[in-house]
């Protein structure tokens, strides 16, 4: 039986990975993994200790001093055999990630897909990485390169356990670099068997080590003196304390967080296309990304109609067992999720708001009534100060909002303090892109939502982070660049018996 089909087994704990293989943590204490569909107990994963971080990463320094030794095009091979066991490992993967987040096995099946393209893009520019030199003043010659930095932590969330992991980790490893991955403990079996499928693969022992726990697990991580990068997607309030124990330690980091995600639809949009499309923006997922669409902001002349066709499309959502084909959204990740879009439906009505869609609760047959479900919900007429259109939910629950003129959606769209995602709905090229200059956001679509690749980069600004994933800037972010002096004038310089020359 291989790693992936050991895993889709109920009960599977094979302890941490790190060095090569499992190992049995030092601690004594699990963490409990449920399906959201069931509420059932999937699994169970061990909750490290400082001991098993420190061992992980001691394993990581040691996978280091072999890894970054490698050339990059030899590297390349090595990952692109890893790229390989993911694509035929493919239809297992999204069986596991649909039994551990319960994603609807259509959407598993879409995304294990593209998986493979981003260990092949960074293992390709990583090849491609060239230094400069310049000539320079004085009879000088000045030589750039690129160095790996060491070990590095990747801190992943449950929404996107194999997508999120592997868009970091093809990156840092692409640069030369080694990981310790500290996954969610709502999600942490997927990185448990990526790593495995690493070593399948050829790559050098400790290259991919994973250490399942919780936030004590996460700071002893991060504080852990041979991490010299750290590369986290979370919410907002761990951002900060992870930014500041970076800070506190003078070591570079990522930080991809929360998001309110804007949707502006101009009045001259292709009202079906842009309901089909941001019915997805809105409810992929079961609305549990840092982009969902969640704050629509509609032009008033067709307000009413956008909203009442949008309605009725998403009460048509198939929602039910995560792994029928005909299911089309999933539960939440948790009850602790459920509860909190319970709250943020009861808030936005009592705040005046009107619900328009999922006004009946969700009625499933066992084992799926213990399920997280919550039905795709909208409300409209939600104003700017209320707490559904400021604050995130991340669930299936969006707010409508009208708006008069581009001035007013601009400001609509700008309100609070998030900045990752936004989309523009307009026929007019000229106005969707002059509102995109104008909206805060990291990443814009135009008459698009939710699409990504290895090319394109993404990142937020103020409370949604810094940094950027995909793309040049996410290899170079993984590596330092060194600059190398070299004399080229004849005789030398004597400071002390005379020579004016400084500099």
């Amino acid at each position: 039986m291989d790693i992936v089909e050991e895993y889709l087994k109920a009960g599977t704990n094979k302890g941490l990975y790190y060095g090569g293989a499992f190992q049995k943590s030092f601690g004594e204490q699990s963490i409990v993994v449920r399906n959201p569909a069931t509420s059932e107990v999937f699994t169970t994963v061990p909750d490290a200790v400082e001991n098993d971080v420190d061992a992980a990463v001691f394993a990581a320094r040691a996978g280091y001093e072999i890894w970054s030794k490698i050339d990059a095009i030899d590297r390349a091979q090595y990952l692109r055999r890893f790229a390989d066991i993911i694509a035929k490992n493919i239809p297992k993967l999204a069986l596991l990630e649909t039994l551990v987040t319960g994603r609807s096995i259509k959407e598993m099946r879409a995304q294990m897909a593209r998986i493979p393209e981003w260990i092949e893009y960074f293992s390709g520019i990583a090849m491609g990485l060239e230094g400069e030199s310049n000539v320079v003043k004085g009879g000088y010659v000045t030589i750039t390169h690129y160095e790996s930095l060491g070990p590095v932590a990747l801190l992943t969330p449950w929404n996107h356990p194999i997508l999120i992991l592997v868009k970091k980790m093809a990156a840092a490893l692409a640069a030369g670099n080694t990981c310790v991955i500290k996954p969610s403990e709502l999600a942490p079996v997927s990185p448990l068997v990526l790593a495995a499928l690493a070593t399948q693969a050829g790559l050098p022992n400790g290259v991919v080590n994973v250490v399942t726990g919780g936030p004590v697990t996460g700071a002893a991580l991060c504080g852990a003196e041979d991490i010299h990068y750290i590369d986290l997607t979370g919410g907002t309030a761990t951002g900060r304390k992870v930014a500041a124990q970076a800070g506190e330690r003078l070591v570079r980091s990522t930080m991809e967080l929360g998001g309110k995600t804007p949707i502006i639809i101009c009045e001259d949009t292709d009202l079906e296309g842009a309901i089909a499309g941001t019915l997805f923006a809105a409810f992929v997922a079961s609305g549990q990304t840092c982009v969902s669409g969640a704050r629509f902001i509609v032009h008033e002349k067709i307000y009413d109609r956008f909203t009442k066709d949008l309605a009725a499309r998403a009460d048509a959502i198939t929602i039910g067992d995560p792994m029928a084909d005909e299911t089309q959204m999933g539960p939440v990740i948790s009850m602790a999720s459920q509860d909190r879009c319970t709250r943020m439906i009861a808030q936005a009505k009592a705040d005046g708001a009107v619900q328009i869609s999922g006004l009946e609760p969700a009625v499933l047959q066992a084992p799926f009534d213990k399920g997280f479900f919550i039905r795709p919900t909208i409300l409209k007429d939600v104003k700017p100060h209320h707490k559904l259109f400021l604050e995130e939910v991340f669930g299936p629950v969006i707010s409508v909002t009208p708006y008069k003129n581009e001035t007013e959606a601009l400001r609509l769209a700008n309100t609070g303090n998030f900045g990752l995602g936004v989309s523009i709905w307009s026929q007019d090229i000229a106005r969707a892109h002059r509102l995109s200059l104008g909206v805060r956001g990291g990443v814009v679509w135009l008459n698009d939502h939710h699409r990504n690749d290895p090319r394109s980069v993404w990142g937020g600004v103020r409370d949604s982070g810094f940094g950027k994933e995909n793309g040049w800037d996410a290899l170079k972010a993984y590596m330092t660049k060194k600059s190398v002096i070299v004399r080229t004038a004849p005789g030398h310089d004597d400071w002390f018996a005379g020579s004016t020359r400084y500099g």
